[in-house]
């Protein structure tokens, strides 16, 4: 017996389900604003040490390494990691929200942080630099896998590599994506916020 119910795309119900107001005190807010800031701060500090200390590891190997093409891998990969580092440092500078601010003062700084950070996840590929990585990589890799051909027992060199490479993608891109979704929420949420209060 054909089923005379057919079932929705979940997918579908679940995105086009009503949505409750979004409703936030003044306090709550600079609250939120608060936290949002501190968590752009923290992340990056935690990329600053992260690629400082990338820089010096391979600067310092770039200064042991023999080859011409190795050397000139791992200065791309020391350059790359400051780089980093200093698109870093650049999110950091944010304003801090004053304690007695106004809810429109609240509203838009809370809306400056969120646009900041949609518009870095946007273009994450150029403003990191990642191209310039990859390039690195590829100088310092493509040499020993070409030696690998001879010697197959070589591979097992940069084996440790690929292995670290192919769980960064699996863990960069979802959670890129998971990012990006977050914050068109939030940025969705405030918007209905600012026109319920107007």
């Amino acid at each position: 017996m054909p089923n005379e119910f057919p079932m929705k795309d979940p997918k579908d119900v679940w995105q086009n389900q009503p949505t409750e107001a979004f409703k936030m005190s003044a306090d709550q807010l600079r609250r939120k604003v608060k936290q949002r800031q501190s968590k752009t701060r923290f992340e990056a500090l935690y990329s600053i040490v992260i690629g400082l200390t990338l820089g010096i590891l391979f600067a310092w190997t770039l200064a042991t390494a023999h080859e011409l093409v190795l050397r000139l891998g791992f200065g791309i990969l020391s350059l790359w990691c400051l780089y980093f580092a200093y698109q870093a440092y650049r999110r950091i500078r944010t304003s801090r929200l004053a304690p007695d601010a106004t809810l429109s003062t609240t509203l838009e700084s809370y809306r400056s942080e969120l646009e900041k950070q949609r518009d870095f996840a946007r273009h994450v590929w150029r403003r990191t630099g990642l191209p310039f990585c990859f390039l690195g990589l590829a100088l310092v890799i493509v040499p020993e896998l070409i030696k690998a051909l001879g010697a197959p027992r070589l591979a097992l060199n940069i084996l440790p590599v690929g292995v670290l490479l192919a769980i960064w993608f699996a863990i960069f891109i979802p959670q890129r994506k998971r990012r990006q979704q977050k914050l068109r929420q939030e940025i969705d949420e405030l918007c209905a916020f600012e026109s319920e209060t107007h």
